[in-house]
């Protein structure tokens, strides 16, 4: 997809800010910026060719840009989008890569002006990791990519950035609703980043000794970024919390039938587990 005419900046070199300026360079934009407080991670992206230029003061690029990509952390969006008001071009097109959407977009919404237009999206794209130097431009490819619009925004705004996220290779593009997507996140992402936080807490001196693939798997998302996880559960706790009520009671059910030393009982749970286990990588081959 070449000529894909539009200033752009990005606000926040991490992980998805650092892919998303790599993959969008591939789109050959008529310029890509990007805003971060760290002014050596602005100086190595510049360096590397992943931007076109990079401020601190994010006065200079939002002036003349099309297209701003949030991609920090969720309690810092709003403060962003609040605090540069003024700045942000006639016309501009506003979105975010962050986990939770309900509150942000009415948060932003209830001050945005009348010209600007923000969709909230959220690529199915990460790593354990965190920062500038774990960012890859292939970290899109195959991804879903999930945007969250509302009667407000426009039509014409919404298929700009479906052909955006299309080009740096995601694969899906879903649109529900902001209160939609946030039920769904708090089960297929947040729970299990919970379970696995909690399964570390366990761990002794000498767990490793005796660990095998399925620990390894279980644990994998424990080597998370707590700042950006502590926000995302808190902005996300009433979805959060009734997601970790449903699978106490499934844990209940299954200490019960140990206790009660139901065989059949426990082999019906994992035969289920097991059938729903295979159609789920069915759907997610197709």
């Amino acid at each position: 997809m070449d000529g894909f005419d539009l200033n752009i900046t990005i606000v926040g070199l991490g992980l998805i800010g650092g892919s998303y300026a790599m993959a969008l360079k591939e789109l050959k934009p008529k310029n890509l910026w990007a805003v971060d407080i760290d002014k050596e991670v602005i100086e190595i992206a510049q360096k590397k060719g992943f931007i076109d230029q990079g401020y601190t003061d994010a006065e200079i690029p939002l002036k003349n840009s099309d297209l701003v990509i949030l991609c920090v952390y969720p309690a810092l969006m709003t403060k962003f989008v609040k605090e540069n008001m003024d700045f942000f071009k006639k016309g501009a097109i506003i979105t975010d890569v962050g986990g939770t959407k309900e509150t942000l977009i009415k948060e932003v919404n209830s001050f945005l002006r009348d010209d600007l237009d923000f969709i909230g999206g959220h690529p199915m794209a990460g790593r354990e990791y965190k920062g500038l130097s774990f960012a890859s431009k292939d970290i899109f490819i195959g991804a879903n990519y999930m945007l969250t619009p509302t009667e407000d925004n426009k039509k014409e705004n919404i298929a700009l950035i479906e052909k955006m996220v299309k080009g740096i290779g995601c694969k899906n593009v879903m649109k529900i609703s902001p209160q939609k997507h946030d039920e769904v996140m708090a089960y297929t992402s947040q729970l299990p980043h919970i379970m696995a936080a909690a399964l570390m807490k366990g761990v002794k001196e000498d767990t490793h000794l005796f660990v095998a693939g399925s620990f390894r798997d279980a644990t994998r998302v424990a080597r998370l970024n707590g700042k950006l996880w502590a926000d995302l559960l808190i902005d996300n706790r009433e979805n959060t919390i009734e997601k970790i009520e449903e699978f106490e009671e499934y844990v209940k059910n299954i200490k019960a039938s140990i206790i009660n030393k139901d065989h059949e009982s426990l082999e019906n749970i994992f035969e289920d587990a097991r059938i729903k286990r295979e159609e789920f990588i069915k759907k997610c081959q197709h």
